[in-house]
């Protein structure tokens, strides 16, 4: 028996007659009576009750339908899984992230870039508290947030660690100093982003319970402008240290601990659980666990899965590499205040 045999078969089951089955398929209707019989033939058992309905399936008949039913579908599933190896030289997909997200972000498309060079990966710009919502509807493949998601259906990668510190023109008197208390920072003309964020809560919640009103002056829409206004002397604010991280190397910003209002967080990579993630999506979500571990320095770096596209042509890979000496260099070891991305370095 083949598969078009049982094609035939399946479908003059739920046509009910050989003619609709055979116009469903495309097909003659004694081409479809000599499937049947060829079926019939290699099992030497009738399959159909042809004194009764047509379609009428004899015992011989409804056993082979429930084996036919499950040949068939994995046979599609297998088409459809070899097709979307076609997805890996073109198609796209659809991240959703703040302005936060990016820096994190970009690492990983750089790399899966190197994997998929023709996928077009469209960034939208989606608010935080959006996002799962957004991915869980499938508007979008992943969705980068700095909070766990409520919703059980989705799943996170916890890619890199982050925190919110208090960032400084080298002009400001608060440059020079160890730390800053929250008072002091409170008194100084503060830029804050004009969207609701858990970190201005939770720096209002403080100033409501140390009596100490913050003395904000600019409201900014864009995290780079927040950025430029401080490197501008305007005032002081509050920004994730991973987005300010080439303006502490280029010392145009300084970071100064505020113990006071430590709030340490993680970047997280979300998608829904149970979807069928595309061959594309599957790869980047492959590289992203890959570069989670070695970021968070979790030990090993986690093997794609075995059958993945990344697996496939990570392998694929190697071995055209072998042989090849490579060497790293050594890296020195950063101080707490290093790590910390305080001092501009």
């Amino acid at each position: 028996m083949d598969l078009s045999e049982l094609r035939a078969f399946l479908s003059v089951i739920s046509d009910g007659s050989f003619s609709r089955a055979a116009a469903r398929l495309g097909r003659t209707q004694p081409a479809i009576s000599q499937a049947i019989r060829r079926l019939e033939t290699d099992l030497g058992q009738r399959l159909f009750d042809r004194s009764s309905n047509p379609g009428t399936l004899t015992e011989a008949g409804k056993v082979l339908r429930d084996y036919a039913e499950r040949v068939v579908a994995l046979a599609d599933e297998a088409y459809r899984s070899v097709r979307e190896l076609e997805q890996l030289q073109r198609g796209r997909l659809l991240i959703g992230s703040n302005d936060a997200g990016i820096p994190t972000l970009l690492p990983l498309l750089q790399k899966f870039h190197k994997l998929c060079p023709n996928i077009l990966v469209d960034i939208r710009r989606v608010h935080a508290r959006h996002i799962p919502v957004e991915v869980m509807h499938g508007n979008l493949d992943f969705g980068l947030m700095t909070f766990h998601p409520r919703d059980r259906r989705l799943r996170e990668v916890a890619l890199a660690d982050d925190e919110m510190v208090v960032v400084v023109s080298p002009r400001h008197r608060f440059a020079k100093q160890a730390e800053v208390t929250f008072t002091e920072w409170a008194q100084e003309p503060i830029i804050f982003h004009n969207d609701p964020s858990p970190a201005r809560d939770r720096a209002m919640r403080l100033a409501e319970e140390r009596n100490a009103p913050l003395n904000v002056r600019v409201a900014i829409p864009t995290l780079d402008g927040i950025k430029l206004a401080v490197e501008m002397g305007m005032g002081v604010s509050l920004l994730p240290q991973r987005y300010v991280r080439s303006e502490l190397r280029r010392k145009q910003l300084v970071a100064v601990p505020m113990p006071e209002l430590r709030l340490p967080r993680a970047v997280r990579l979300v998608y829904r659980h149970g979807r069928r993630l595309s061959h594309s999506a599957r790869a980047f979500l492959d590289i992203a666990i890959t570069c989670a571990h070695h970021e968070r320095g979790d030990g090993k770096a986690q093997t794609p899965a075995h059958g993945s596209p990344l697996a496939a042509r990570t392998s694929a890979r190697r071995r055209a590499t072998t042989g090849r000496a490579a060497s790293q260099p050594r890296r020195h070891r950063a101080t707490r205040r290093e790590k910390a991305g305080y001092g501009g370095s």
